[in-house]
């Protein structure tokens, strides 16, 4: 990958301070007028902030600032930004003041530890696929944990009491040994893996929120619906701030700046572990994947990061020191390399930066079979991993037997050698993280609250999951103003996406690549889509459809055309071609409803910018609407004015594929401007 240096420049404080739902944003008449950022001084309502700074001159050449940031300065990554408001303050690059587990339950932990065998300690280091083990090989082998991977559903169904059932077959046998079993889960927009639980908009959308208090509230919820199901670990947020567009995880990422990132990062921190690890609704959450997936070269998932250390720390590090501060229970490690290096196995940036210099207290866990990227023999591989800096192996096939090579490691010698103090200290932090989140008190019982089943999936849960489809949006064309629309138009609705929860959704979906793709058993759940909100507002008689955009009915007043993604994740969504044509079965439809002579407005459900200059003519407006999940009805509200436009790209949205990778800051970013700069969106 191909990092441009970094300027810091007014470009760079206009789109930095951008961080607010609050500031005003100027429609403007299509892709060519002005419709950069135009906002007065001061602090934002949701704990972002406003930029004191002029409109660009289009779209095209980005946002120009007319006047330095207010005190305290700002800037992309290393150059800082800070914020008040109701989502509380929030300082970027954050200072080193990691938090610290209490003094009792050091002490608790020290006293178990103690106690334990060494095939005990064994056991708790090691975190097992549902898929791989029975109930019964919790007890056989003492693990510590038991997680579900995207595709390791209970054999059954996806159904909230099945889910309950299952996790709870897998927790009771930890009794018998006395340290409760942790289950964790990729919940990483809501509790996805269930069957009719509420599916929020995916990060990408979230960070063009702006709105922090939000995202916390997200996290809120979705802890709730983990614990209805009795689970209390979620392997989210993903805080990566993404550096081009080819990468398949990049609607993971909140926002190519990392200090937009990190803050709402640390907002969905506040949300899912809530003011204590202890909280009645608290569940353990786990930044990932430290550090730089969201940055390797030719973006390519899992690859290597060629970057230099100042660079790589300011991309990639910096980001998690806002939520090491904030109390993070957990943090993944990326599958990725530094420099050839794995980073599994990597020890100068996880013990001697995450643990040391940062301040790391919490558990520091693989990815998924990672440490089997290493080389050597398995023992090798464990050993190497473990004196890294990894505390927990996420082993999704032979559970019992990295046990038993965790057990022998402290008697071998050479590369299987793992020191008994790496094995004291791994397991201290995880029985400390359990200690915090109230697992090793008196009493404790593993089951969720089951009252809370009657929540999950409620109306008021997705009332706030409409809030954020419509605060995500990104008006990024609007000739003539012909958005909004009246809500007494007669609209014809065409395209993939208008009526496809498949689609809206994406992929972590209920199914790994997305609902309904896993071919043993496709998931299934409940939704709205765009069709249903829109025929919602202006009545089934005046709204049409059909998918392919024929049979545009005579009366008809204006087209919309949803183009779409088809679901992925991980890898599976890495791409070398962006262009809407390769992206989305669309085009051809867009170019039909461009003949009908009617106005048209375009609308992007996807996890990245995608390349649209060259269709920008097919329709008069155009709306990102992202990957709004299960309650997409309420993007209908945007279209028909009921709520107008308040989101930002979060994402440079480049103009060609020669340009990407494209990001603010970049020396060349004002003289070959993208389509639509970081900060960027209309409104009516």
């Amino acid at each position: 990958m191909n990092i441009r240096p970094l300027l810091v420049s007014p470009l760079l404080v206009a789109a930095t301070l951008a961080c607010s739902q609050t500031a005003e944003r100027k429609n403007g008449d299509g892709a060519g007028a002005s419709g950069g950022v135009d906002a007065s001084g001061g602090t934002g309502a949701n704990g972002g902030l406003n930029a004191s700074g002029g409109t660009g001159a289009s779209a095209g050449a980005g946002v120009s600032a007319g006047a330095a940031a207010g005190a305290g300065g700002t800037g992309v990554g290393g150059a800082g930004i800070s914020s008040g408001g109701s989502a509380g303050s929030f300082t970027y690059p954050a200072p080193v003041a990691p938090w610290q587990p209490s003094q009792a339950c050091l002490d608790q932990a020290a006293q178990i530890l103690a106690g334990m065998t060494l095939r005990q300690k064994a056991g708790q280091m090691v975190q097992a696929d549902s898929a791989s083990i029975t109930a019964a090989d919790v007890a056989t082998y003492q693990l510590g944990s038991v997680f579900s991977g995207g595709s390791s559903d209970p054999p059954t169904d996806d159904t909230p009491q099945t889910w309950r059932t299952f996790v709870e077959g897998f927790e009771s046998q930890a009794s018998g040994f006395g340290i409760p079993l942790i289950y964790g889960i990729d919940a990483v927009h809501g509790n996805n893996n269930v069957s009719n639980a509420v599916i929020f908009p995916h990060n990408i959308g979230l960070g063009a929120t702006r709105d922090p208090d939000l995202i916390t509230e997200i996290g809120h919820i979705t802890a709730l619906e983990m614990h209805a199901t009795s689970i209390d670990w979620t392997f989210a947020p993903t805080i990566s701030p993404a550096q081009d567009e080819r990468w398949g995880r990049t609607f993971e990422s909140y926002s190519e700046v990392p200090a937009l990132a990190a803050q709402m990062g640390v907002a969905v921190l506040k949300g899912l572990q809530g003011d204590s690890l202890r909280g009645p609704d608290s569940v353990v959450a786990c930044a990932k994947h430290f550090a730089g997936d969201g940055a390797t070269q030719g973006s390519v998932d899992k690859s290597d990061n060629v970057l230099d250390e100042a660079t790589f720390r300011r991309l990639a590090v910096e980001v998690y020191q806002p939520l090491i501060n904030a109390g993070v229970g957990s943090i993944m490690v990326s599958y990725s390399s530094y420099q050839g290096t794995k980073m599994t196995g990597n020890t100068h940036w996880l013990t001697d930066v995450l643990k040391g210099e940062m301040g790391l207290r919490g558990i520091l866990g693989s990815d998924w079979a990672a440490f089997n990227q290493l080389s050597g023999d398995l023992a090798t591989q464990i050993a190497t991993a473990v004196n890294a800096g990894i505390d927990m192996l996420m082993e999704p096939k032979v559970a019992g037997q990295d046990v038993d090579v965790l057990e022998a490691a402290p008697a071998a010698s050479g590369s299987a050698n793992i020191p008994m103090s790496r094995i004291d200290d791994a397991v201290t932090r995880i029985l400390t993280i359990k200690c915090e989140h109230g697992m090793l008190a008196p009493g404790y019982d593993s089951s969720g609250d089951a009252a809370l089943l009657a929540d999950l999936g409620s109306q008021a849960h997705r009332d706030v999951a409409r809030r954020a489809v419509r605060e995500s949006a990104v008006l990024l064309k609007n000739d003539e103003k012909v958005l909004p629309l009246a809500e007494t138009a007669h609209v014809h609705v065409a395209g993939s996406g208008a009526d496809s929860l498949q689609r809206q959704c994406g992929g972590w979906t209920v199914d790994w690549q997305g609902l309904g793709t896993n071919s043993k058993a496709p998931g299934v759940s409940t939704g709205t889509t765009i069709l249903t909100g829109m025929r919602s507002i202006a009545g089934n008689d005046n709204v049409s459809y059909s998918q392919d955009g024929s049979g545009i009915p005579a009366g008809a007043t204006h087209v919309v055309v949803v183009l779409s993604e088809a679901p992925y994740a991980e890898d599976k969504g890495d791409t070398t071609n962006l262009d809407l044509a390769s992206r989305t079965p669309d085009v051809p439809v867009l170019q039909a409803a461009r003949a009908s002579g009617l106005p048209v407005v375009a609308v992007i459900v996807s996890g990245r910018p995608l390349i649209i200059e060259p269709y920008l003519d097919l329709a008069d407006a155009w709306i990102a609407a992202w990957l709004p999940g299960s309650e997409a009805d309420a993007f209908a509200d945007v279209l028909f004015g009921r709520y107008a436009p308040t989101g930002k790209l979060g994402h440079t949205w480049p103009k060609t594929m020669a340009q990407i990778p494209i990001n603010v800051g970049d020396a060349d970013y004002e003289t070959d401007p993208p389509l639509f700069p970081f900060g960027y969106g209309l409104t009516y």
